[in-house]
């Protein structure tokens, strides 16, 4: 491992989302998925994340369209999906048990890392994600 100084990275601060119809994509994320709009551009959409910005941006020809899985944290994940459902969602996975961490690598020993998997209107993979207590038996 080659030793360097720290950069300072401390946290993420935007996630950028390409998209083919812009106005179509920011209604989705602003409408449906419920995120507050902080500012519009023409081609450029900024939502916030609790602090994270989210930026849709109009996929340009000599970019192509490829986008990052966004995981939305939610608290409970059933009632989440309902009412993603409720809105339009369809669901390309029902919440489901990812890991089971008994360690407590990434939260609490024992706790359950849920997910479930959509699509948007652009055809980027979008999922909720949840922590749950262990031994969930919710299906």
């Amino acid at each position: 491992m080659v030793d360097r100084a720290p950069v300072g990275l401390r946290s993420l601060r935007q996630v950028g989302q390409p998209v083919l119809d812009f106005d179509r994509a920011v209604a989705f994320y602003r409408d449906v998925v419920g995120l507050p709009l902080i500012a519009a551009f023409p081609s450029l959409a900024f939502f916030d994340l609790d602090g994270v910005r989210l930026l849709l941006e109009v996929s340009r020809g000599d970019h192509p369209h490829s986008g990052s899985v966004l995981y939305f944290a939610v608290d409970d994940i059933h009632a989440a999906r309902e009412e993603l459902g409720a809105r339009g969602v369809a669901f390309e996975q029902e919440p489901h048990l990812i890991h089971r961490d008994e360690a407590g690598t990434f939260g609490a020993a024992g706790e359950e890392e849920w997910m479930a998997f959509f699509r948007d209107t652009e055809d980027n993979l979008l999922a909720i994600a949840s922590r749950q207590p262990g031994s969930s038996t919710t299906p």
